[in-house]
């Protein structure tokens, strides 16, 4: 369904990024006969999945979880072969999904979206291409992912330095050979703690330059047990459902008790059992630990001493030791990090001591200190939530900027719009669960959400939704509301944008799988409430 004006020919929804949200919202709007178009800057599908192929790269949620659930016949097709999938392989299932459901066609590679600007007295998008095409669209769609605009420090004579600079978003894709090469990895963060295991495998030294240690268990990855899959692929529907009601739409096997509620002797225990048992659902111990400082205390000491133990080195192990909340900053999940530090080439550099001045052609100066290498890895992370979005020339209502709109913290209703920006719908934005849930369900939920809200639209003979900015603000309280409630904002993390510099400070995800559906519903079932609709 396309048609014709004075500015040129529209199609009804450009998407932007062809990660797992792209490639759902094609699917989804080809079902409804639409003519959608997925803009991708990349050469194949895969968003996150596709730039991010630093060594030891996987998903720190189950793949049985981690995975599509609109279509049965896919869940039960589809078979992954470990606990934690790769990154490679998750890429490959993305590629299935792409060729099962015949999306290719729809989707141009290697092309950057550079602007988008409302036309209002059409009523339409003029998408402007890096190839000097433009696209005009009824809609558009920011399928730009969470963590998709990599997050460069600011270090003097980075830029000038004499040795090849890798970030680990941005990973050649012919991977690199660390091979009797002495390695700098500045940062600590999940893709450090991933990555830098294999690369002491290779390299002749390996020195890690941290600014905030973060908290990390085991993942315990392994093939996946037949008998297991057999078992859960016979109820997955089930299954899926019951996780959607969990408060991160994940089987973290949640516990309704409070840490402080049972003797430490009976909490020591649960907090070995889940230690044991690895992952991401040791945080769902108890309903409170990351609502209650003191519960979150006890989860706290638990690590450290763990941590500890991991590290030969008491001085060393200290320094290893966050002294933030636990879950604050994302928790990670390794296969053998702390044990590295317990080889001989392998070294620690805190730049609270020695901070970082400036790479020196070959070498990283640290306080009086200079660390000469053969290659350097950023394993700085992202601009996370709003980078992707703000890094293209977004115009709304009158031409106003989106970056100058969100200059002082991004604002959304529901995480799904933005009020000034007519038929503009973001998936898994600002101010929705998204990065603390699992994110394809959450994915899904929003890429429906807005199928539908089009479907309504187009039945009804609207031309334009746009979030009133009443009820946008109201949202954004309640968002921040919420999160005052628990740890999360107690520490300088990528849910707040401390990562980058300049950033405005404001937490971003809203934490709460089922209130938040039930939300999304609501809205619906009272005539899209808080938005406004204009007739053709």
């Amino acid at each position: 369904m396309s048609d014709s004006n004075e500015y040129g020919k529209s199609i009804d929804v450009v998407i932007v990024g062809a990660g797992f949200a792209g490639i759902y919202m094609l699917h989804k709007l080809r079902q409804q006969g639409l003519e959608a178009r997925v803009i991708e800057a990349g050469s194949g599908v895969g968003g996150t999945w596709y730039w991010n192929r630093y060594p030891g790269a996987r998903c720190d949620i189950p793949s049985m979880q981690y995975s599509y659930q609109f279509s049965d016949e896919l869940q039960q097709q589809w078979e992954w072969s470990e606990k934690y999938a790769t990154q490679g392989e998750i890429l490959s299932y993305a590629e299935y999904v792409v060729e099962r459901f015949s999306l290719a066609d729809g989707m141009t590679f290697n092309t950057r979206v550079t602007a988008c600007h409302y036309l209002d007295a059409a009523d339409q998008w003029r998408v402007e291409l890096d190839n000097e095409e433009h696209l005009q669209a009824r809609f558009v769609v920011m399928a730009t992912g969470c963590l998709s605009k990599p997050n460069y420090p600011s270090i003097d004579g980075l830029r000038a330095a004499t040795v090849p600079v890798y970030h680990t978003a941005q990973w050649p894709h012919e991977g690199v050979d660390f091979s009797n090469r002495r390695v700098a990895v500045i940062g600590t963060g999940s893709s450090a703690i991933q990555s830098s295991p294999i690369i002491a495998q290779q390299a002749q030294t390996l020195t890690i330059f941290q600014r905030t240690p973060n908290y990390s268990i085991p993942a315990y990855n392994e093939p996946l047990d037949p008998e297991y899959v057999r078992d859960l692929k016979s109820r997955y529907r089930q299954y899926r459902e019951e996780n959607w009601q969990r408060g991160f739409g994940a089987d973290f096997d949640d516990n309704d008790e409070s840490a402080l509620a049972v003797s430490a002797q009976e909490r020591r225990q649960t907090y070995e059992e889940r230690w044991a048992k690895g992952g991401l659902g040791f945080l769902a111990a108890y309903n409170d630990l990351v609502f209650d400082m003191q519960a979150n205390d006890t989860a706290r000491e638990f690590f450290k001493e763990k941590i500890v133990q991991r590290v030969d080195d008491p001085v060393l192990a200290e320094k290893l030791v966050p002294t933030n909340p636990i879950g604050c900053k994302r928790l990670c999940v390794d296969s053998g990090y702390y044990e590295i530090y317990n080889q001989d080439h392998v070294h620690l550099v805190d730049l609270n001591e020695a901070p970082i001045s400036r790479i020196d052609g070959n070498a990283v100066v640290a306080g009086d200190a200079r660390y000469e290498v053969d290659a350097i890895v950023l394993a700085t992370g992202f601009d996370a939530m709003t980078g992707a979005i703000t890094n293209i020339d977004v115009r709304g209502q009158q031409g106003r900027s989106l970056q100058d709109k969100w200059a002082s913290g991004p604002k959304a209703y529901l995480g799904l719009a933005t009020a000034g920006f007519p038929n503009l719908f973001l998936v898994t934005g600002p101010g929705s669960p998204s990065v603390l849930s699992n994110m394809l369900p959450s994915i899904e939920q929003h890429v429906e959400w807005i199928a539908d809200c089009i479907a309504y639209m187009n039945s009804h003979q609207y031309r334009a939704i746009v979030p009133t900015p009443e009820a946008e603000q109201t949202w954004v309280e309640h968002v921040n509301e919420i999160a005052d409630l628990s740890v999360y904002p107690g520490c300088n993390s990528w849910y707040l944008g401390a990562n980058v510099e300049g950033k405005s400070r404001v937490f971003m995800p809203y934490l709460g799988v089922p209130p938040y559906v039930e939300k999304c519903n609501e809205v619906v079932v009272n005539g899209y409430e808080g938005f406004k609709l204009s007739a053709s």
